[in-house]
């Protein structure tokens, strides 16, 4: 089973938008922080501040280059939440299933 602490390490990151575009932007590849925080229209420090967060949960890895500090996509993928999400989609659909069945089951009693 997923363990909580790590679900709610990666919710709590991929809860906000600018960590979510981050995560997006670094899909094509590595980027410095400076890059980031450019692009985002904030300053490096609040960027480093998200990009911890993102570290935190293992989505993303800094390493320091130079003066520059260079943020890849962690090794950490999504498989938990998506273990988690998936378990609870299949839940709600069977839920719905037997919905169905029972309204259709209904219509047929109307008649």
């Amino acid at each position: 089973m997923v363990q909580q602490a790590d679900l709610d390490r990666a919710f709590a990151a991929l809860a906000d938008s600018n960590r979510r575009d981050v995560l997006q932007r670094l899909g094509d590849g590595p980027l410095p922080i400076s890059a980031l925080a450019s692009a985002a229209g904030m300053t490096v420090t609040g960027m480093a501040k998200h990009i911890h967060v993102l570290e935190v949960a293992g989505l993303v890895t800094t390493e320091k280059i130079g003066r520059t500090r260079q943020c890849r996509l962690g090794g950490e993928r999504l498989d938990g939440a998506m273990t988690w999400i998936s378990y609870y989609q299949r839940l709600w659909e069977r839920r719905l299933d037997g919905l169905d069945a029972f309204f259709t089951l209904q219509k047929g009693t109307d008649r």
